[in-house]
């Protein structure tokens, strides 16, 4: 009977301690606590301009719940913006000009306004075509490196969210089974009538905890769907550009060669249009790479001191380490309790003494492989008890030798299962108020992933640039050439020249005219 009342005691002890381990974990900070907490110092590389701000330095720190990160962050791609936008404006430019000579050519009764160029039809043609397609090469060469830079980018990125999103599960699976221990405790202590106050608490603290648990797991399924929408929206355009890119550029290059020119005209707009895409995303491959540089400081940062760093406002692991102490007194709890019902248990005769899973004072460890062979878990008391439990108090075998009622084992039987169901979580539970695991998946993503992540970016952006440069020179020289076969209108092999001939060319004909 001593060792059931002892358990009941214990039952008690944790229903009181439980709630203040819930209130201290999810509540709010302590403002005067706030303001006495020392200056975050780690490595900073996040002051940059922010135009939401009137382009003033941004100093609020790797925060991706703050809008002015974002606008300095994607400001940081502004080379690319800029040159996209210019080469834009230039080929709406060159358009308009283009149209304001037709239309010149129409009111002057079909009169052609005189070009000069610097070379006759054959020569231009031999200079321009070999020099157009090796710049097509290279342009192959450099969609290949942003293929390559993009996908690898997309996988590195993606296994790093899931990485994170998994160990944002795991603490909501945690929290959930410290529930459901919780609730099997409450259930016990309402059919026993222990206590009506601890049965309360554990029903409030239960709930709070599900709440906890479920917002945890929505928030991780949420912000896993958006990032990896996002992620596939920029790798999935991204491909589609630079296929079409690659389909363009060698139409282009054919188109010349065999001298279509409706289809050179096409495809010289459409190329043109796919080099504005080409700058614009060098400026967000850019910023990619400058957000996956921010993301990585933070998470070593978090390494060195994950309660005071840039993450700290969207990983409570301050007000977590809070209610370490309130579980410390807990672990106490049990081994002084534990002691006593073996103090009690080692009066009776032929009863094994009953593990404690905690180290002695002061830090009272949770260390339960270190249990002697002659003891036995707090889950198996029943096992031990059964055999000295009388079935049927009315038959007289509650008096021989048998010393605990059915009920009164049925209760002990129940109640050591919810204190080992509470034991079984502990660890989990230790872990997430250290933040262990969080600081186990920003290690890994560290190691295996940082590194390759912001290597695949800067490959992607620099392929960005390189095709940007040789898709600028590619229209210029088709431009040239459909301009020049303009002039020389060619129909059926046929050169008819329309433009006025340079002087040079004009002298060098008549003097083979002489001779």
């Amino acid at each position: 009977m001593c060792v059931a009342k002892g358990l009941v005691s214990i039952i008690v002890i944790i229903t009181f301690i439980l709630p203040q381990i819930e209130a201290q974990a999810f509540s709010p900070g302590d403002p005067a606590a706030d303001n006495v907490s020392e200056q975050i110092t780690q490595r900073d590389n996040t002051i940059r301009v922010d135009p939401l701000d009137n382009f003033k330095k941004y100093r609020g720190g790797f925060d991706i719940t703050n809008k002015n990160y974002w606008s300095s962050l994607i400001f940081t791609g502004v080379y690319g913006y800029a040159i996209g936008m210019l080469c834009f404006l230039c080929g709406i430019l060159y358009g308009v000009i283009l149209l304001i000579t037709k239309v010149y050519h129409h009111t002057n009764g079909g009169k052609r306004m005189k070009k000069v160029f610097p070379c006759n039809y054959k020569s231009c043609d031999a200079l321009l075509i070999p020099l157009a397609i090796f710049l097509m090469l290279i342009a192959i060469v450099a969609t290949g490196l942003v293929l390559v830079g993009s996908a690898r980018f997309h996988s590195e990125a993606k296994t790093s969210v899931d990485i994170i999103i998994k160990t944002a599960n795991k603490a909501s699976e945690t929290i959930h089974n410290t529930t459901e221990a919780l609730k099997g405790m409450e259930s016990n202590l309402m059919e026993a009538n222990v206590n009506v106050k601890a049965s309360s608490n554990l029903d409030s603290t239960a709930e709070k905890l599900d709440g906890a648990s479920v917002n945890i797991e929505t928030q991780a399924r949420k912000n896993r769907r958006l990032i990896n929408k996002g992620l596939k929206l920029v790798f999935v355009t991204t491909t589609v550009i630079m296929c079409l890119n690659l389909l363009a550029v060698t139409v282009l290059s054919v188109s010349g060669v065999l001298r279509l020119r409706r289809a050179m005209y096409l495809l010289v707009v459409l190329c043109w249009l796919l080099t504005v895409l080409c700058w614009l995303f060098f400026g967000v491959y850019f910023f990619l790479e400058k957000f996956s540089s921010d993301a990585c400081t933070a998470l070593d940062n978090f390494q060195e001191n994950p309660y005071n760093n840039s993450l700290s406002s969207i990983l409570p692991c301050q007000e977590l380490l809070k209610a370490k102490p309130v579980l410390s007194e807990f672990s106490a709890g049990i081994y002084i309790l534990v002691n006593e019902v073996n103090a009690n248990i080692s009066m009776q005769t032929n009863l094994v003494l009953v593990c404690n899973p905690f180290s002695a004072p002061p830090n009272y460890t949770y260390q339960p492989e270190n249990c002697p062979d002659n003891t036995i878990r707090i889950g198996d008391i029943p096992k031990v008890l059964k055999p000295f439990t009388c079935l049927d108090a009315n038959d007289g075998s509650c008096d021989n030798g048998n010393f605990i009622t059915n009920s009164e084992y049925a209760r002990v039987e129940t109640f050591t299962n919810s204190i080992q169901d509470l034991l079984n979580v502990y660890p989990s539970m230790e872990h997430l108020l250290e933040c262990q695991i969080v600081k186990d998946a920003f290690s890994q993503v560290l190691v295996d992933h940082c590194k390759p992540m912001k290597k695949y970016a800067k490959m992607a952006w620099v392929g960005m640039v390189f095709l940007g440069v040789i898709m600028v020179l590619l229209i210029m020289f088709w431009t040239i050439k459909a301009s020049h076969e303009q002039c020389y209108h060619v129909s059926d092999g046929s050169v008819e020249p329309h433009c006025e001939v340079p002087n040079s060319l004009k002298s060098r004909s008549a003097k083979e005219i002489e001779i």
